[in-house]
């Protein structure tokens, strides 16, 4: 009878297997998601790293009544008091983001800066008016606001010039956890591409306005990161769409795996080479993996206005250039060195003579000369020397023998 009993080891295998097979297909199936940066910056970070949305509350108010006059916070706008003399503003929300997290029962503040300068002229740092809103997620700690979108639970003012306000709103959903302090730009210092962790407008998506063209070749990418954080960052991967026509690979530092900190960031060179023209660009989407975090994504378009070959082809043809002149070379030396050894020992040849081609030569000379102005050849004039080798008495018609015998050469 047949043993139908399966191998534990061989069924710790196939668990690994399907288990791995499985992993694989989630992720694929699963599209990763990336932090954008907001379109305005009405938003913040809580001490998780946790991003808020309040975009959506820019100029919301909230109101306040006093004694002798009402306060009005409008939410990521400004701050302002309200009385029978007029209104006295307290502080703008500045375009530089002064919306942090808190601390103990406080979930966010806002700083509102350069309000009006009537008897505040000598104001901290001459900025006039200023105020502090410290948001409470929920309602007030005595139960002051009922319902609605919420309401100011306390108003302190520490001076003519500085007020406080505590105030209680249902806080937006909690967002994606932001990898703080990372940045991607192109050059060692910039954060063109990544701020803070999250990608910056035109590169969270494909605009045509920041295509790079066909003829650039490759672009090279600086990261940065927190140095207590850096080790969390791990090596980035590409995807490109459509798949197809586009060859993209990645170099550098920053594509082994090493990692960056804000005093030596990695470089992460993007190498592509169009092998399809096309009328639209490829996007191409890099992923930078971070341990913890949701990964840093963003991405660059490519123009393909012409096919491109590829740099080996190119060397290639070089290559065999270069070996076919080698060989042209070894066979020419060979050829002038047998040459002339073959002259000089077979044809009793000398000198110029015993050169491969050198008659050839001479002809083509004397033809273009028209046979005057000559050189006479080497053994003629050795003749000429031995007849007149006497001084006494040169014979005459040895003289005349060897002019008549003498045969021209076309000058060199």
């Amino acid at each position: 009878m047949r043993n139908t009993r399966r191998n534990p080891l061989q069924a710790n295998r196939l668990h690994r297997f399907f288990l791995a097979s499985a992993t694989a297909v989630l992720l694929q199936t699963c599209p990763t998601a990336s932090i954008g940066v907001p379109r305005s910056n009405c938003y913040a970070l809580d001490n998780s790293g946790h991003i808020y949305d309040f975009s959506s509350w820019i100029g919301q108010p909230f109101e306040y009544e006093g004694k002798d006059s009402d306060l009005v916070v409008r939410f990521c706008k400004d701050v302002e008091s309200r009385s029978q003399a007029g209104y006295l503003d307290f502080g703008r929300f500045d375009k530089v983001n002064y919306f942090v997290a808190g601390s103990g029962h406080v979930n966010f503040v806002q700083e509102f800066y350069n309000g009006d300068l009537i008897n505040c002229e000598h104001s901290y740092d001459k900025m006039g008016r200023t105020a502090k809103v410290n948001i409470i997620c929920g309602s007030c700690p005595k139960g002051e606001c009922k319902g609605g979108l919420g309401c100011i639970c306390n108003v302190t003012y520490e001076s003519a010039c500085r007020v406080l306000v505590e105030l209680a709103i249902p806080c937006e959903k909690q967002g994606l956890r932001v990898f703080e302090g990372f940045t991607v730009g192109f050059h060692p210092r910039s954060w063109e591409l990544v701020y803070n962790g999250m990608t910056q407008l035109g590169f969270e998506k494909s605009h045509h306005e920041f295509s790079f063209k066909t003829e650039q070749s490759q672009v090279a990418l600086y990261m940065t990161a927190i140095a207590s954080l850096s080790n969390l960052v791990q090596k980035p991967t590409v995807k490109v769409s459509p798949e197809l026509g586009l060859e993209v690979s990645l170099s550098g530092s920053g594509a082994t795996g090493s990692q960056p900190t804000t005093l030596s960031p990695t470089i992460l060179m993007v190498a592509w080479r169009c092998e399809e023209a096309r009328d639209t660009p490829y996007e191409v989407e890099i992923t930078v993996p971070v341990v913890g975090y949701e990964p840093i994504q963003f991405t660059l378009t490519k123009m393909c206005g012409y096919r491109q070959h590829k740099e080996g082809d190119s060397m290639r043809g070089w290559a065999v250039f270069g070996v076919i002149c080698s060989i042209f070379v070894v066979f020419s030396t060979l050829f002038c060195f047998g040459g002339f050894v073959y002259k000089t020992r077979v044809q009793n040849q000398h000198g110029l003579d015993a050169l491969p081609g050198m008659s050839i030569l001479s002809a083509c000379l004397e033809t273009v000369s028209g046979g005057g102005h000559g050189y006479s050849r080497p053994g003629d004039l050795n003749s000429t020397y031995v007849n007149q080798a006497s001084w006494e008495r040169p014979p005459v018609s040895a003289q005349g023998t060897g002019r008549t015998s003498e045969r021209k050469y076309g000058s060199i």
